[in-house]
């Protein structure tokens, strides 16, 4: 890492700097260490970025974790907690594994307190991006005209490009599962759960609704486009959709509310702009059929042992191939892994457009 381009970490709309520190190898799971002073703060005191509150015997401050991170403030034999608590002359009490609650810090001094905290803030930031997503926004495609056209696609590719290079039908997505993903989450409690519900509907009172005008918005799914650079090695074929009336309000919709878990912190930034595809054919489906990653986010895929496909006549074939039209009437927080009554991905939360 370059010491004067130090990698930097962007917590609750403040940025600190993630310092190098020479790590002990270990057999398990790795410990990164994380240093934050006051000069790691952004414009703010980070002294006001969370409540300190001050008790008879100094000062104490809270912060809600999910059972599931735990671990990494404990550490391996509980070396980071120890060096936490005797670098900021803190006390951490961590709820036990699997209880739901509150870490508590205290110590005597106010700036110990914050140190411990920011410190905890930002080693949290850095192991839940690791955990793999739990939940992704969807807009579901699944209706019978649009199964029935994918199932017809997916008979005439087999048809007319079984003899073309990797192409089989374990490549194909499920039809019940047919979607648009706008962004995956990582929720690892019912808080955590509830809180991006909560954000959903606050989304659809603050702009939904008004791109919408309340109504569905009709959707037209055509053509067939691949993700990397060469046809002759795809990995994943996806059809493109279109609002039927030629605006942008889809993608209005899914940029803003991208934007808006970001800036809340359930999800992170991958790109500028989202982008709306419904995947048909992945070549991850050939070994787990459930698999539902957004191939187009650099990191949240495994590449490994992928056996990519030769698309170049499907692209020719099927470049204008008619999917159909639906109607889009709501936006799926979606559980990953999962499927409910009609096959698709059981629903944690919805935001409805009527």
């Amino acid at each position: 890492m370059d010491v004067l381009r130090p990698t930097l970490v962007r917590i609750g709309g403040r940025v600190y700097r993630k310092n190098l520190i020479q790590e002990q190898p270990f057999s398990t799971e790795e410990e990164e260490d994380f240093c934050a002073g006051l000069d790691d703060c952004a414009d703010d005191d980070p002294c006001n970025a969370f409540v300190v509150e001050e008790t008879e015997r100094g000062f104490q401050c809270r912060v809600e974790v999910p059972s599931p991170l735990y671990k990494y403030i404990i550490g391996k034999k509980g070396e980071t907690k120890k060096r936490l608590e005797t670098e900021t002359r803190t006390s951490i009490s961590i709820p036990k594994p699997g209880v739901e609650g509150e870490i508590v810090i205290t110590g005597q001094h106010r700036s110990g307190v914050v140190s411990a905290r920011t410190r905890i803030d930002v080693l949290l930031d850095s192991f839940r991006k690791k955990q793999p997503f739990t939940h992704f926004l969807s807009f579901a495609l699944n209706q019978p005209a649009i199964q029935e056209k994918f199932l017809q696609f997916r008979e005439e590719v087999l048809e007319k490009c079984s003899k073309d290079h990797g192409v089989t039908s374990s490549l194909f997505q499920n039809p019940a599962k047919l979607h648009l993903t706008l962004g995956t989450l990582v929720l690892l409690n019912e808080q955590e759960i509830r809180k991006a519900c909560d954000l959903l509907q606050q989304c659809k009172e603050d702009f939904v609704d008004q791109i919408t005008g309340g109504k569905p918005l009709t959707v037209e799914v055509a053509g067939v486009e691949y993700m990397n650079d060469d046809p002759a090695m795809t990995d994943v074929l996806y059809a493109k959709v279109h609002m039927k009336d030629g605006s942008d309000r889809l993608q209005m919709i899914a940029d803003q509310l991208v934007e808006r878990f970001v800036a809340s912190g359930l999800m992170l930034k991958e790109w500028d702009r989202v982008k709306l595809h419904a995947t048909v054919m992945n070549t991850l489906f050939r070994k787990d059929p459930t698999e539902e990653r957004n191939s187009t986010m650099p990191g949240k895929s495994s590449y490994k042992e992928r056996e990519s496909f030769n698309g170049r006549n499907i692209l020719k074939l099927f470049e204008n191939f008619y999917f159909g039209e639906v109607q889009l009437d709501s936006v799926c927080l979606s559980q990953r892994f999962s499927s409910d009554s009609s096959g698709y991905y059981a629903t944690s939360g919805q935001l409805f457009f009527s």
